[in-house]
């Protein structure tokens, strides 16, 4: 029963820890190389996005614990689902009232799209998660 309970929790596993990794690396990469990121981006030279890769990499921290759980808990996997839908719907409106160059509305877009896809993905380790828990009780 233990096998089966892991195998639903698979997809779900695979999403945190994939987006703990796209996170660590996105976090590093403004953190260390921040002001080609800025240039790139077409923001001012002054602008600081150490804070923001800071913050991703303590994300995926959190991301890392989530899914090193056993059982993975419901909850944390809804507040990372709920936490990369607020970055997506942050970024959409940045991308048109930010002074991005057209290369970092691109960018910015791209990163959103993939953290939507985490988003969804670990949605649906969810729902498969849950149902795997509904059917026993239903052939009871």
């Amino acid at each position: 029963m233990a096998n089966a309970s892991e195998e639903r929790q698979h997809l779900l596993k695979m999403a945190l820890l994939a987006n703990a990794c796209f996170s660590t690396v996105s976090g590093l990469l403004l953190v260390f190389v921040q002001r080609s990121i800025v240039r790139f981006l077409g923001l001012s030279e002054d602008t600081n996005l150490v804070a923001l890769g800071i913050g991703l990499i303590a994300f995926a921290v959190v991301l890392l614990f989530y899914a090193r759980k056993r059982p993975i808990k419901l909850l944390d996997a809804w507040i990372a689902v709920l936490m990369d839908f607020a970055w997506v719907i942050a970024s959409y409106p940045l991308i048109f009232m930010a002074p991005f160059s057209t290369a970092g509305k691109w960018l910015v877009g791209f990163v959103a799209d993939i953290v939507l896809l985490f988003a969804l993905l670990q949605w649906m380790g969810i729902r498969r998660i849950r149902k795997g828990n509904i059917a026993p009780q239903l052939n009871r």
